[in-house]
């Protein structure tokens, strides 16, 4: 195997992850997790949804994870989104340890850190396009310029500058789910995190978003996307396989395709 073609957590992100437990990450990964589990109690039974993962996220890159229902993406999501916490293991987040973070504590890091897609687009329908990418920053006090010049930049980047007085009904599906990426996107998190982002689209309007989530990527932003669909997690240039609650596999973009046996979509970059 050449060098280029070795999965990624087998190199630096393993030295990363199997640090001494409290050992602070290095800036320039974004996420870290070490011995990540989370079980439930259900009807007196105890469900492992998580045993033990370990990945190591730089900044700036595009990783897919992938698995089937039942395999942990998304409680794994959850964790990442700091929408929960683990029954046991660390999470770093942008060098910082939040799995021993309370719900406070943990709202403050989700509305700095993270920019939330997902497949419902839970625009308010009487808004504007512009109006529903600002909300977030009414909630958080920024003056109503500052907000709509950010709000205008982040439709931008989705390339909807063009549609910014336009209401949800006057928008195609793609077009709502951009709104609802330019809205993830005006906090200027850390990292895009996108749950199942085409699940409610065709596969052409699918085509259409990953092209702005692999624009996103060229940019610099950090994505993160959860999937059960091959064809999809196939856009971005990392996929992570869950299976069972543990990581089966994490491989670069040629790797996963050669192993899935699917044709390589049609991207806007070769960049691995």
């Amino acid at each position: 195997m050449h060098t280029d073609e070795i999965p990624l957590s087998t190199t630096a992100e393993r030295h990363i992850v199997t640090q001494e437990a409290g050992g602070t990450p290095e800036k320039d990964w974004v996420i870290v997790t070490r011995g990540l589990k989370r079980d439930y109690d259900i009807g007196g039974e105890v469900v492992h949804a998580l045993r033990g993962v370990d990945i190591a996220i730089r900044r700036n890159e595009y990783v897919a994870i992938m698995g089937p229902s039942g395999s942990g993406k998304s409680t794994l999501m959850n964790l990442i989104g700091c929408l929960d916490t683990p029954t046991a293991g660390e999470y770093w987040l942008s060098g910082a340890l939040v799995s021993d973070k309370d719900e406070d504590e943990l709202a403050r890091v989700r509305n700095r850190e993270i920019g939330f897609v997902f497949q419902t687009f839970n625009l308010l329908p009487r808004a504007t396009a512009l109006h529903n990418v600002e909300l977030p920053l009414v909630y958080a006090g920024v003056s109503a310029d500052e907000r709509r010049k950010r709000a205008v930049e982040a439709l931008e980047r989705v390339q909807l500058g063009d549609r910014v007085q336009h209401r949800p009904n006057e928008l195609s599906g793609g077009q709502r789910q951009r709104v609802a990426i330019a809205r993830a996107l005006v906090n200027q998190p850390s990292i895009l995190l996108a749950d199942e982002p085409t699940g409610n689209l065709d596969s052409t309007t699918s085509e259409e978003i990953m092209r702005v989530f692999e624009g996103l990527a060229e940019q610099g932003q950090t994505v993160i996307m959860v999937t059960h669909e091959s064809d999809i997690a196939a856009h971005a240039r990392r996929v992570i396989l869950l299976h069972d609650g543990m990581v089966a596999s994490d491989e670069k973009r040629a790797t996963f395709i050669k192993a899935a046996g699917i044709a390589p979509p049609k991207i806007s970059s070769t960049k691995e």
